[in-house]
């Protein structure tokens, strides 16, 4: 099995909290370098005054608490959400990442990502599984590749589950900071009538069109390649971002210019103690909650013009 190991290198005087955040990312424990006592602690435990001169070396200042990733779980997503959690917690940190027992990560995982059901309508399955589709649910078929967005994070279902929710048919969509292109193609799988996708990962854009082949739906879904809306124009039923708090509070700024009169503007991402910083960009930007979901620490809104 392939393995992400995450870094993260926090003051020792916050070392307590990062753990506490570090922890919600994985069931099985983190591992914590902390040297900011190591020659009391060495004599009290070990009864020596002796210490290896690499770990007199080691700073004292700082700790690095290490976590380990399977390949089941995204490493990008856990890294997004500990720097959003760090962050709102005001602990000065560094994330570094590298990759552990060497294996081909881009077919091991696979047999981790099985399909799954969403809301009452929709299936998100992977290209390479079959799907026993005994409701006869709209299935989508997803293969990420290294690209964000397979639907089994707790933020991109909430996301999907409000799309299931609210499609129509007949609506315009789009999706900031497309990843895989999961949302824009299964709003189009849903209903909608045409789907425009925006990352500022050019790779992700590649992956998004490819996506959008294998569902046989990219005459009516557009993936470009730039920074949210610099290159959008037009008016949109329904808007979705699954990003982080920072971006979608950024977006509030301007996300009406996109917004059809009656259109929602569905912000996923959110994890929970950023919720009320949003929502005063939400409030500040004229628009209302109308829905809200939450899942594993994570909020998503649901919004239109006051």
């Amino acid at each position: 099995m392939n393995w992400t190991e995450i870094k993260i290198s926090v003051p020792c005087l916050d070392v307590e909290k990062a753990s506490a955040i570090a922890n919600m990312t994985v069931p099985y424990g983190i591992y914590i370098e902390d040297y900011s006592d190591l020659e009391p602690m060495a004599l009290e435990i070990a009864h020596i005054d002796l210490i290896d001169e690499e770990l007199i070396a080691k700073d004292r200042d700082k700790a690095i608490i290490h976590i380990y990733i399977s390949e089941e779980d995204n490493p990008f997503e856990a890294v997004s959400y500990l720097s959003e959690r760090l962050t709102a917690e005001n602990v000065t940190h560094e994330i570094d990442t590298s990759t552990i027992k060497e294996a081909d990560w881009a077919e091991n995982w696979k047999k981790y990502f099985k399909p799954i059901e969403i809301g009452t309508r929709l299936a998100v399955c992977p290209s390479w599984e079959t799907y026993d589709n005994k409701d006869n649910r709209t299935v989508l078929s997803i293969d990420p590749g290294a690209a964000f967005g397979t639907g089994t994070h707790d933020t991109t279902k909430l996301c999907l589950g409000e799309l299931d929710r609210i499609i129509a048919g007949g609506e315009t969509l789009l999706d900031i900071g497309c990843g895989s292109g999961i949302l824009a193609i299964s709003s189009v799988i849903l209903g909608v009538k045409e789907a425009v996708g925006v990352d500022i990962d050019a790779m992700a854009v590649r992956v998004a069109d490819e996506n959008a082949v294998i569902n046989h739906v990219e005459d009516k879904i557009k993936f470009l390649c730039g920074d949210l809306t610099e290159k959008i124009s037009g008016k949109y039923d329904i808007i979705c971002a699954n990003i982080v708090a920072d971006i979608i509070i950024k977006l509030c700024d301007n996300v009406t210019d996109y917004m059809a009169d009656d259109g929602v503007f569905i912000c996923s991402g959110i994890v929970d103690i950023r919720e009320n910083d949003v929502l005063a960009a939400i409030e500040k930007a004229g628009l209302k909650v109308i829905d809200r979901n939450i899942s594993g620490g994570w909020v998503a809104l649901t919004v239109k013009r006051s």
